[in-house]
């Protein structure tokens, strides 16, 4: 679901002739009605909330009616406080804020719904930045696009506080933003913009400027270093507090998935870990054994000692030397 709606989005927005993409936007909401029935069973989605928003936006924004009971689960989500943890909450927040926003917006529910979205949007405008750190990041680096998209489509930005002070956030990390999912939910922003202006744009006036470029690879780092892998289970039915604790020698340029990887190899019957393709790149799912369940409403936190949480995803952050990184089993 939520990789045809990213897909859908991003094709509208090159302003595609209207005919090879009908059949993908009707599978579209085939998918979302199959979410639904998830739902309706299991208490969420299929997918997850993320994706279910996806997908109504990616909807709205080619100009598609939504079953008022497909958007009422959201909003029952979201009032039920069921829409994630940590960044991930900023996250699917964002993505339904602005579901909701197109939809009224665009003026295609009814009235009365229209006014319930649009205090749900600003609702979780609010959330978001009460959730805004010292540092000025909202949930985390990634998250933070999310949350400044929002600002800008319900026209908040221009009264909020945080805006400013996440934009700032923005500017001083974009560094961090090397995969092409992560560049598509900042690159609007940049720009002043949010997903929810592609529904809009004049493509008659749109120039075609895209031009091939030429990426060097990234530079080799000599050396090594050696970083200390803790693994911890606070949780009540965990047997011990601390599962795993070893310095782990890797290359210097090694990134925490690297670090998780060598672990493995020195002792696989000791440590051992599996991910989740996602488009932001792999996802942690199962430490020693241990997997994190959305149903089960756990996750696996990235941590630096002593208490910081990581800023980044596993193949994107590059440990220093010497430092010590925690995997704990969280609840949400």
């Amino acid at each position: 679901t939520g990789r045809l709606a990213l897909y859908l989005l991003g094709l509208q927005a090159t302003c595609p002739p209207p005919s090879p993409h009908r059949s993908l936007v009707t599978w579209l909401k085939y998918y979302l009605e199959e979410d639904w029935t998830g739902s309706r069973r299991h208490g969420h989605p299929l997918t997850s909330h993320y994706q279910y928003g996806l997908g109504v936006l990616a909807l709205c924004v080619h100009h598609k009616r939504v079953r008022e009971e497909v958007i009422r689960r959201l909003l029952t989500a979201q009032h039920h406080g069921r829409l994630g943890h940590g960044g991930n909450t900023v996250d699917t927040e964002a993505v339904v804020a602005l579901a909701f926003t197109c939809l009224e917006q665009r003026r295609l529910v009814g009235t009365g719904l229209a006014a319930e979205l649009r205090a749900a949007a600003h609702k979780a405008s609010r959330s978001m930045a009460e959730a805004q750190g010292p540092d000025g990041i909202i949930g985390n680096i990634y998250s933070t696009p999310w949350a400044l998209q929002v600002f800008l489509a319900t026209g908040t930005c221009q009264t909020e506080p945080a805006f400013g002070q996440a934009m700032a956030a923005l500017l001083e990390n974009l560094e961090a933003f090397g995969t092409t999912a992560t560049m598509a939910q900042v690159l609007p922003v940049l720009h002043g913009r949010s997903y929810l202006d592609i529904a809009s744009m004049q493509c008659q006036e749109e120039p075609d400027t895209l031009t091939p470029l030429d990426i060097e690879p990234p530079t080799e780092v000599p050396g090594n270093k050696t970083v200390q892998l803790v693994v911890e289970c606070p949780l009540p039915w965990c047997y011990d507090l601390r599962l795993y604790d070893r310095p782990v020698p890797v290359p210097a340029a090694a990134s925490l998935l690297d670090v998780l990887q060598a672990a493995a190899a020195l002792e696989p019957h000791d440590f051992r870990f599996h991910t989740q393709d996602t488009l932001q790149g792999p996802f942690l799912t199962q430490v020693l054994g241990l997997e994190a369940r959305q149903e089960k409403r756990n996750y696996w936190q990235l941590l630096t000692a002593p208490n910081t949480p990581l800023q980044m995803g596993i193949a994107d952050y590059r440990p220093q030397d010497g430092e010590t990184l925690i995997l704990r089993l969280s609840e949400w």
